[in-house]
């Protein structure tokens, strides 16, 4: 298997486990949050969906953000079904772009995000995005073992 289709693989898992963990939320936990400082459950779905698509621009732009505002933002939180087919034309979108990446691109090209006093190789950079929202799964089922209610099994 080529480093690529590694790469598309992780990110299929990681979204099909992290829906698996979204659908896993009842209706009237959609907005709880275990703290005051904390993101509501759907605030944290809607989180990882903008972050994708924020990272796709990043990647574009090896690194600069810019003015990147997310088309998700303003849109109101109502269910998890509705986050996944607002998002669903961003994530193809992405997944079309790393389908484009060659294995010297991977390894040639460089993330840079100066604010953040970081350099990544751009293979490097996009597993630092599933990562980013299969620690948010981890989080999303602490909450719901936190609210006392039973969680979805993702290791199947």
């Amino acid at each position: 298997m080529l480093a690529k289709e590694l790469l598309i693989l992780n990110f299929e898992e990681v979204r099909r486990r992290s829906i698996k963990v979204w659908k896993g939320i009842n209706e009237d936990l959609l907005f709880w949050k275990p703290d005051a400082d904390a993101m509501s459950c759907i605030e944290m779905v809607r989180h990882v969906l903008e972050g994708e698509n924020i990272y796709h621009h990043i990647v574009l732009h090896k690194g600069d953000v810019g003015n990147f505002e997310s088309p998700l933002k303003s849109n109101p939180f109502l269910t998890v079904e509705d986050e996944l087919k607002q998002a669903q034309p961003y994530r193809e979108r992405f997944l079309q772009m790393v389908h484009r990446f060659s294995a010297k691109d991977l390894d040639e090209i460089y993330i840079t995000r100066k604010e953040l006093g970081q350099r990544r190789k751009l293979g490097d950079y996009l597993l630092r995005i599933a990562y980013h929202e299969a620690v948010h799964a981890g989080q999303l089922l602490n909450y719901l073992r936190t609210a006392k209610v039973s969680r979805p099994k993702i290791w199947d």
